[in-house]
């Protein structure tokens, strides 16, 4: 299935990735942001129903100079002592969140419809991949409607959350690392049962993978 999952994504395609059950057992909707569309944005919108997020890998995110939120929180808590009492250290699925700051393009009104957010996605996208990290500021603005991830170093060796999935596939399909990552939510509004999302992926055509196989073949990636 792996050859499948980074054919779509090099096609612009959407596919669903299971994490595993043993940490938030949850499926996303991923893609490549560089191939983001108002119509993807819809769709992701209307049938996953999570947080939009964009992972980035380290390097991209070092050179767009973005640390961990829980970084830049530790940092003003000496101003503002309430960022402290809410440090995240007692995430239930893993030792500490991705999250870095939140963006809109500033050729965006509001930043929140399927066409601001798409934009957003895909122009800083085509930032990275034109390698202009450094114009970040001149073209995006915070804080926004789209939240941005910070893959850890070594990517799925330090850390096997969807963050790091998603930037191991865009890897291995020779893709810039910058993604599109949203939760499924089933009708009952809890995350989306594994069942239910792999009857989905078959319904739409979709490549639907799990985790322990992207891990797999990135490791024999990595070796190559």
């Amino acid at each position: 299935m792996i050859n499948e999952a980074i054919k779509a994504l090099q096609n612009g395609e959407i596919i669903l990735v299971y994490d595993n059950e043993d940490r938030e057992s949850e499926t996303d909707m991923i893609m490549a942001a560089e191939f983001m569309t108002t119509e993807k944005m819809t769709t992701i919108r209307k049938n996953a129903g999570g947080l939009l997020c964009m992972p980035i890998s380290k390097e991209n995110c070092d050179k767009l100079k973005i640390p961990f939120m829980v970084d830049i929180l530790n940092e003003a808590s000496t101003k503002y002592p309430v960022l402290k009492d809410l440090t995240p250290d007692d995430i239930r699925y893993d030792e500490k969140s991705a999250f870095t700051i939140t963006t809109n393009h500033r050729d965006t009104f509001t930043g929140i419809p399927d066409d601001d957010r798409a934009k957003t996605a895909k122009e800083l996208a085509l930032l990275c991949k034109n390698n202009e990290q450094n114009e970040f500021g001149k073209y995006f603005r915070s804080p926004g409607h789209v939240t941005l991830l910070r893959a850890e170093k070594d990517c799925v060796f330090t850390r096997q959350g969807h963050t790091e999935l998603t930037i191991a596939l865009l890897e291995m399909a020779n893709l810039e690392t910058v993604g599109i990552c949203c939760e499924m939510i089933g009708d009952n509004g809890k995350a989306m049962p594994t069942a239910e999302s792999l009857e989905y992926a078959k319904e739409n055509e979709y490549v639907y993978i799990k985790g322990e196989e992207i891990i797999d073949a990135y490791k024999k990636f990595k070796k190559e």
